[in-house]
């Protein structure tokens, strides 16, 4: 059993994420109820800033300690702090401006969408590794896996870490010198996310804002397929975004990549080039290319979207590294590990 005073007295402790103030303090509890015969209780909390990875493990935390105080069942709203609450903080230097970083209009970061018309065509593959690719040339780059729902970069990238949070900012894992963020950092046991459309966007714009990213030369973002609600999202957020399309030979799936090409075309967003993946099988008995998938699709892609075809990827597995283990990440001397190399080079060029 459990009272309201008892639940208040745990929760006033908790900080908000944001403000590193105690609830109490911010005024942040906005409801505590108990149903005693049941052990359930239910509180209402006001937060600086809502639909973050920290008030997700707050929510966790507060559930944590209310069922260890006795509470059989806990349930949890979010609300926004009101504006006169936060004009307090704002007056006393505890709210940061989140007009400095990647969004601001001084940033020196190019963004580059990797995208394609359907699933399948190694979209992601190809985001992993052209990521690794730049950061072999020397640049300093970051990755987003902005698939929010069929997320793998982890998994493909062979990361077992997650992010550690420093104040209210999350630092991103790093890995073959690329900074990684995914939603399959903030989920359990690899489980479906089942949200919709207002909150994808809220935890990609967390993505951006709330992520320690420091310098970065490019961004790399792996779009899910398609023109849903998350390419849609990543569209408005930025006003200035280079966009590689990615398809297989085969001429539907080219005329597939064509509508991400084109959406990108009408928001504005410059078309780097277009990526041919599984472009044939090369034998390694006989030396012989099949092309399983058809031939032309790249060649009829780029030249629909009036841009450049900047590599054609062959079929082939990496060469897996017990020790190091990373999926999908082809090495530098692979022969398609070269071939990504010699794409990440022209992109450089091409952006000057």
């Amino acid at each position: 059993m459990i009272t309201e005073q008892q639940a208040y007295d745990l929760v006033k402790k908790m900080e908000d994420p944001l403000l590193h103030k105690t609830l109490e303090e911010t005024n942040g509890i906005l409801e505590v109820k108990a149903k005693e015969e049941k052990a359930h209780v239910s509180v209402k909390i006001a937060l600086a800033k809502t639909g973050t990875p920290e008030q997700l493990q707050l929510q966790m935390k507060i559930v944590d300690t209310l069922k260890k105080a006795g509470a059989a069942t806990v349930g949890i709203r979010f609300a926004a702090l009101s504006e006169e609450e936060l004009e307090k903080h704002r007056a006393s230097g505890d709210l940061q401006s989140d007009a400095a970083g990647l969004l601001s209009p001084n940033s020196k970061t190019t963004f580059i969408a990797i995208a394609s018309g359907k699933g399948g065509v190694g979209k992601s593959t190809v985001s992993v590794n052209l990521a690794v690719a730049l950061a072999r040339l020397g640049k300093k780059v970051g990755l987003i896996d902005a698939d929010i729902y069929g997320f793998s970069v982890p998994d493909m990238m062979g990361i077992t870490t997650r992010p550690k949070v420093k104040g209210n900012q999350i630092i991103p894992v790093e890995r073959f010198g690329v900074k990684v963020i995914s939603m399959g950092f903030f989920v359990e046991d690899n489980s479906p996310v089942i949200w919709r459309g207002p909150m994808l966007g809220k935890m990609l714009n967390n993505f951006f804002t709330e992520v320690e990213w420091g310098e970065l030369d490019y961004l790399l973002l792996d779009l899910p397929p398609g023109t849903g609600d998350v390419a849609l999202d990543v569209h408005t957020m930025l006003p200035s975004c280079k966009e590689i399309i990615v398809t297989t030979p085969h001429p539907t799936a080219a005329f597939v990549a064509a509508r991400a090409g084109a959406m990108a075309l009408r928001t504005n967003h410059e078309i780097l080039g277009v990526i041919e993946n599984m472009s044939y099988f090369e034998s390694k008995l006989t030396g012989e290319k099949e092309f399983v998938f058809g031939q032309g699709g790249g060649d009829k892609l780029a030249d629909e979207l009036r841009t450049e075809l900047l590599g054609k990827l062959p079929l082939q597995q990496p060469d897996w590294n017990e020790e190091d283990f990373a999926p999908s990440i082809y090495d530098a001397n692979h022969r398609i590990g070269r071939i990504y190399g010699e794409v990440a080079e022209k992109m450089v060029q091409i952006l000057g």
